[in-house]
């Protein structure tokens, strides 16, 4: 029964995302191509914890905001590395970071909602435009603890936001992978770490 249940899910999910790209395919003159973007990061030194301030451009591709008025939730994901920098050796990832948000519409109120998956909060908003200005302004975000960095070593930070696709089934993420308005993914934007 409950087997039933997921398979029936899955098929549904997939059959939506079937009819979102295809009504997309249709209408050639509107779409829209999605990015984003690192527009400015910097970290600061805070009680004993390095956190980051950032700024990024978030643009929905037609295909991603068609599904998410469709009832899809996005995922959008910020990575953060922490980077030793070596003379002689490759460099090393020290640290890693992935906040994971999720982007949800709710047609009835006409509410977007942004949930952080990794705190668990939660605000919403009554346009697209403010959610997405709002998971682009990040501020005061715990990184990594000083103490935890050699001290008198260079090091670097690097930051990249992207569309997560993997909580989907493996048909749309297969589908997902051949559409290119589904492949948003900001460059690495990268500074130089004072401690």
């Amino acid at each position: 029964m409950i087997e039933r249940m997921n398979l029936s899910r899955r098929l549904a999910l997939t059959l939506l995302a079937l009819l979102v790209l295809g009504t997309g395919l249709a209408e050639e003159d509107i779409e829209r191509e999605g990015y984003f973007e690192v527009r400015s990061a910097s970290t600061e030194l805070i009680n004993g914890v390095l956190t980051l301030d950032a700024r990024l451009q978030l643009v929905l591709s037609s295909e991603a905001l068609a599904a998410l008025e469709s009832g899809v939730t996005l995922t959008i994901e910020m990575q953060v590395q922490v980077i030793r920098v070596k003379k002689y050796l490759v460099d090393s990832v020290d640290a890693e970071l992935a906040i994971r948000y999720e982007l949800e519409y709710r047609p009835l109120s006409q509410r977007y909602i942004v949930r952080n998956l990794n705190s668990g909060n939660q605000d919403t908003f009554a346009t697209l435009y403010s959610a997405l200005n709002s998971l682009g302004r990040v501020q005061g975000l715990p990184v990594i603890d000083d103490a935890l960095l050699l001290p008198d070593r260079p090091y670097r930070l690097r930051l990249r936001a992207m569309l997560n696709t993997q909580q989907y089934p493996a048909t749309l993420r297969l589908l997902f992978f051949w559409r290119g308005q589904w492949q948003l993914q900001s460059e690495w934007f990268e500074w130089s770490l004072e401690h």
